[in-house]
């Protein structure tokens, strides 16, 4: 009888990859994971229990075939796993590095459940892709037929870019157009490099080019092109902007010198630091926080990358504000821990009111509890009379979320359909607007959210674009 490959989980214990110390990690921006070797990666995907009910694969947004990959891996048979995690997955190499397990494929783990320690799916997954990326399985679009018609996407961010891959490879001829002189949006310049190594994204854009999907950098729509333009130019056309517009904080000083806006901060970290560009506002300490008492406010997983990316900065001391208590923080526990080991203290129920000095010298914070749950079940902060104090500051960072431009009005398209958060109006899986032939996804429609949601939406419109262009005249070949 065959050995039984899986279902290991009993006698062998959740190992992660080995995590570099934090005096080590604290002083560069490289990723702090190091890589599976060959034998642990097959030694923890023979954990999976392979279970009739793959909770794993439900609660993950793109419904991977966990199970089934880590099966193969665990039995060698490693080019299968790639090529079964890409058949739903345009970027798990990705995924595997920025997705929170904790809460998604991992927290949902049947043998977590029962008390042996989770899969270690995220570590899995970065590996098999990155051996995939090595011995060279991992190829460019090549489109047995090309297409005549053309889909325009506004916005190379993962949702853009993971329609851009599926309709690329399907020989629809593509152009992406983006604002930023780099392509893939917060994978390039909002999150830190010692969470995404830059190499990991930039090797995406090479790869979407190589396949023929066209680059229209620095293009700001709106200003060097307008809407309607790529609407004439295009059969369809889809929105993946993103949402960029920085939620605001007022009270006393708010718009002292020293406080500034979580985006700002970590683009210019992310080009100082990952792309080596010139940032006039990085050298000249305005957002740099060297040698500078540190406050971040907010909970979110954005905070969390600027108060490690401050400590790699070489700031003096990094304080993290967050107005409810660490059970019911937003940003992912496994990032705090990691901050936490990096030297972040955490105040925890605090929230500013206001803010000293000019520029900055301080930030008026008033302590709080949780008192009954609020419209969305969680318990809304009360505020304690009576416990202000001044928290000291050089540098402030405000990392409250973000929130939709006004893109009718800057697009002078008052047609284009939004909600009262200021979203884009799309049908669910399709990301059809009510516009003929415009399409949206990603954060645009959802709010901020997740990257894996974005790579979901822009993969169901790819699909959805597809469809329709078959009912309507087939796959022509292009001359």
């Amino acid at each position: 009888m065959a050995k039984q490959p899986m279902l290991k989980f009993v006698q062998v214990d959740r190992d992660m990859p080995i995590k570099r110390a934090a005096d080590e990690r604290n002083t560069d921006f490289d990723e702090i994971y190091a890589e599976f070797a060959k034998a642990k990666a097959e030694e923890q995907s023979s954990r999976c229990s392979q279970c009739g009910v793959p909770y794993c694969q439900s609660h993950c947004p793109l419904h991977n075939n966990i199970p089934d990959w880590l099966r193969l891996t665990a039995t060698g048979r490693l080019q299968e796993a790639y090529e079964v995690s890409q058949a739903t997955n345009t970027f798990p190499e990705i995924c595997g590095r920025i997705c929170p397990q904790d809460r998604l494929c991992e927290g949902n783990c049947v043998i977590e459940q029962s008390g042996h320690g989770t899969v270690t799916i995220g570590a899995v997954e970065k590996y098999i892709t990155d051996t995939a990326w090595e011995k060279g399985w991992v190829k460019p679009a090549s489109p047995e037929t090309e297409r005549t018609e053309s889909v325009g996407i506004i916005g190379a961010g993962p949702g853009g870019l993971a329609a851009a891959d599926m309709l690329r490879r399907a020989g629809v001829q593509v152009t992406v157009y983006d604002r930023y002189d780099r392509a893939g949006g917060l994978l390039t310049y909002g999150i830190p490099g010692f969470k995404l190594e830059k190499p990991v994204v930039m090797r995406r854009n090479e790869q979407l080019e190589a396949g023929g999907v066209t680059f229209k950098l620095n293009c700001n729509v709106g200003e060097d092109i307008s809407f309607d333009e790529i609407r004439a130019a295009h059969d369809a056309v889809i929105i993946a902007t993103g949402v960029y517009k920085s939620r605001d904080l007022g009270g006393p000083g708010a718009g002292a010198q020293g406080i500034v806006k979580a985006i700002d901060y970590l683009t210019a970290s992310n080009r100082a630091a990952n792309f080596g560009d010139s940032v006039p506002e990085f050298e000249s300490g305005e957002l740099n926080a060297k040698g500078k008492k540190v406050v971040v406010i907010g909970g979110g997983d954005t905070a969390m990358d600027c108060v490690r990316t401050a400590i790699r900065q070489g700031a003096e001391s990094v304080k993290c504000l967050y107005r409810r208590d660490r059970a019911n923080m937003p940003g992912s526990q496994r990032e705090v821990q990691n901050a936490e080991e990096e030297g972040v203290v955490f105040e925890w129920l605090t929230a500013p009111k206001g803010f000293a000095g000019e520029p900055v010298t301080g930030v008026m914070v008033q302590r709080m509890r949780l008192g009954r749950p609020d419209a969305t079940g969680r318990q809304a902060p009360e505020v304690i009379e009576g416990s202000d104090y001044v928290e000291p500051a050089d540098l402030v960072i405000k990392a409250l979320g973000f929130e939709p431009e006004a893109l009718p009005s800057l697009w002078g398209c008052e047609d284009l359909p939004v909600t009262r958060w200021g979203t884009i109006k799309a049908a669910f899986e399709t990301g059809a607007t009510d516009l003929d032939g415009v399409y949206a996804v990603g954060d645009i429609v959802r709010g901020a959210s997740l990257v894996v949601w974005a790579i979901r939406d822009g993969r169901d419109c790819a699909a959805a674009i597809l469809e329709k262009f078959n009912a309507g005249k087939g796959a022509i070949a292009a001359e």
